[in-house]
């Protein structure tokens, strides 16, 4: 009967690290692991900075990756299709660069917590919003503005 509960056991945790049908999934990959034109891509964005990372994602059934840079000792996370084409760059500034409307909306959202990064996000060559990182009661959340300082709506706070 023990073999036959690790059997069970084995298989349970098994499928619980396998992503279900339609659920987005991420995974490390090396960089000769990736299509050759996203290769491409990850070679002229990373030239003279350092690679901190690279992973295949599956969002809504699209297959996407990301190059992790570090930049002049800040975060830069490159995002691209299957193609190479650069869909999204979020990219760590200062708070103070921050045009006013937009600092004043995080820290209003960020309430009491401490604003611990603030990122911007970048498509078709447009920041088109700004992401910033809060610690509060021991726990961080993401929070995300628009350019005029306003929450995106439909995306609400992530707690990790």
């Amino acid at each position: 009967m023990k073999i036959r509960n690790v059997a069970v056991f084995v298989a349970l945790v098994s499928g619980l690290s396998m992503a279900a049908p339609g659920q987005d999934t991420e995974k490390s990959v090396k960089i000769e692991d990736l299509p050759v034109a996203v290769r491409k891509t990850v070679m002229e964005q990373s030239k003279g900075v350092k690679i901190r990372g690279l992973s295949q994602e599956v969002k809504q059934g699209k297959t996407y990756y990301e190059a992790e840079l570090t930049v002049n000792g800040h975060k830069k996370d490159v995002l691209m299709d299957t193609s190479g084409a650069v869909v999204e760059i979020e990219e760590e500034v200062a708070l103070n660069s921050l045009p006013p409307a937009v600092r004043t909306g995080i820290e209003k959202q960020a309430g009491h917590g401490k604003i611990l990064r603030v990122e911007t996000i970048t498509k078709n060559n447009a920041i088109v919003a700004y992401e910033a990182e809060v610690e509060s009661a021991g726990k961080k959340s993401e929070i995300k503005v628009g350019l005029d300082g306003k929450p995106i709506t439909g995306t609400g706070q992530k707690h990790y």
